[in-house]
């Protein structure tokens, strides 16, 4: 998956189409994401001895990975994501997350 928690996406298909948020929670085996803003459901809680007039919550609900791409640093606009090998200055390599688009790190 090559989106992780802390990228600002984009939502590019489904009833939130267009919305901007960050990614919140990253569920990988499910190759779905929680994006703040998108999806919102209303969860309506029974009332109790602690809560006697009951509730209603907004949770965040995941959506597919596959409907949101990461938005670019520089250009603002959504992008596809490569992988580029650096080489540090004591010689190891380092797999890094870049642009498509402008070649621009993501990390």
């Amino acid at each position: 998956m090559k989106i992780k928690k802390g990228d600002k996406v984009r939502v590019i298909s489904g009833s939130d189409k267009g919305k901007e948020g960050i990614v919140q929670k990253v569920f990988p085996k499910l190759n779905k994401v929680v994006v703040e803003g998108v999806n919102v459901h209303k969860k309506h809680k029974k009332p109790t001895q602690n809560v006697p007039q009951g509730d209603i919550l907004e949770i965040y609900v995941p959506i597919d990975a596959s409907n949101v791409m990461v938005i670019d640093p520089k250009t603002k606009k959504p992008t596809k994501v490569g992988y580029k090998t650096e080489t540090k200055k004591d010689g190891s390599k380092v797999k890094v997350r870049v642009s498509k688009a402008s070649g621009n790190k993501l990390d």
